[in-house]
């Protein structure tokens, strides 16, 4: 699933990192998932091309999660 991602998100620009949600305990996938694109650009356009289509059967909801500057700094 993961690869999958990365080559779906990859078609608008450059993937810095993807990952899948999944449960500690089986393995198995929760159904979320995170992708990082570091070019502000590219990722509006994925955002808005990719929200509300299908991977692996499944829609998919794709939306920006904005990042708390500083919050991992001492």
């Amino acid at each position: 699933m993961n690869d999958d991602l990365i080559l779906l998100f990859s078609t608008y620009g450059t993937v810095s990192f993807s990952a899948v949600v999944r449960d500690s305990k089986t393995g198995r996938s929760k159904g979320r998932a995170f992708v990082e694109m570091p070019f502000e650009p590219q990722g509006e356009q994925a955002i808005s091309a990719l929200n509300g289509t299908a991977l692996d059967g499944k829609k998919i909801t794709v939306q920006k999660i904005e990042s708390k500057a500083g919050e991992f700094n001492n």
